[in-house]
């Protein structure tokens, strides 16, 4: 879609697969390209022929974080607004109705790997970098960061990232729990279509449905995420999906999906 200067998108099947292309500046997130991934999940949120979504960079990096420029002009207001608009975006994508998998190919640090964490998986290579550098900068993590990670990783070396500020390699990542698979570069893209196409490939009101269960029982008690998915789980079955999984289960054939 040519109206994003800052990205490249490309639907395969079911399958969209968002590229972060500014090469030069490692694919830091600026402003504006946090408003053009805003425009583009709010543009895919109801479609339908999208069911599964791969976020990746283009060249050596992933997102080598936020834009230092931009930072370095930033007061108390202006900082609290930077931070906001990608708290939103990352909201929005761990909201999405459809899994969102990050394809890590290298530097995923600051705002980078703030991304990496709100996404559904986080496929890496061996070749990726995984940190949240921000007390180098003497500031701290704007976009998640201080959150998500002790939730992924633990307390302990959730704060061992934040405060030493060190970069660990994707098998560490993987080791630790940042990252959920570890492959080889040349084999990362193929591991996360071949991923997101199984995805695709089941229904998609239960793919959303159980997605909103888990996101939102992690922030309630277990009676209420038990009674969110008592809800889902009714909802979901008044769909014509159900009815299709059920129909294709019995005849023994591969179930067709439309979501609906």
């Amino acid at each position: 879609m040519s109206e994003y200067k800052n990205l490249i998108v490309e639907q395969k099947g079911h399958v969209l697969i968002v590229t972060i292309n500014r090469e030069r500046a490692l694919n830091a997130l600026n402003r504006e390209t946090i408003a053009e991934m805003q425009k583009l999940f709010s543009f895919y949120w109801s479609d339908d022929k999208v069911r599964c979504v791969i976020i990746t960079g283009a060249g050596k990096a992933f997102v080598a974080g936020a834009d230092i420029t931009e930072i370095a002009e930033l007061d108390v207001r202006s900082g609290n607004e930077f931070s906001a608009h990608g708290l939103y975006l990352m909201k929005t994508i761990q909201n999405f109705p459809k899994p969102v998998i990050a394809a890590v190919n290298g530097f995923a640090l600051g705002g980078g790997c703030e991304l990496a964490m709100a996404c559904d998986f986080r496929l890496a290579s061996v070749k990726a970098k995984f940190g949240q550098p921000e007390v180098n900068l003497g500031i701290i993590p704007g976009y998640g960061g201080t959150q998500r990670l002790p939730r992924l990783v633990g307390r302990g070396k959730a704060l061992q990232l934040i405060l030493t500020g060190e970069m660990i390699s994707g098998e560490e990542a993987h080791r630790i729990g940042l990252a959920d698979e570890v492959y080889q570069p040349e084999e990362l893209m193929d591991k996360a279509i071949e991923m997101a196409e199984l995805i695709s490939s089941k229904g998609p009101i239960a793919i959303a449905l159980a997605k909103e269960c888990v996101n939102r029982g992690l922030d309630v008690t277990l009676t209420a995420g038990c009674d969110l998915e008592k809800a889902n789980f009714g909802q979901v079955c008044a769909s014509g999906d159900k009815n299709e999984g059920c129909e294709a289960f019995l005849e023994k054939r591969k179930a067709e999906f439309t979501g609906h």
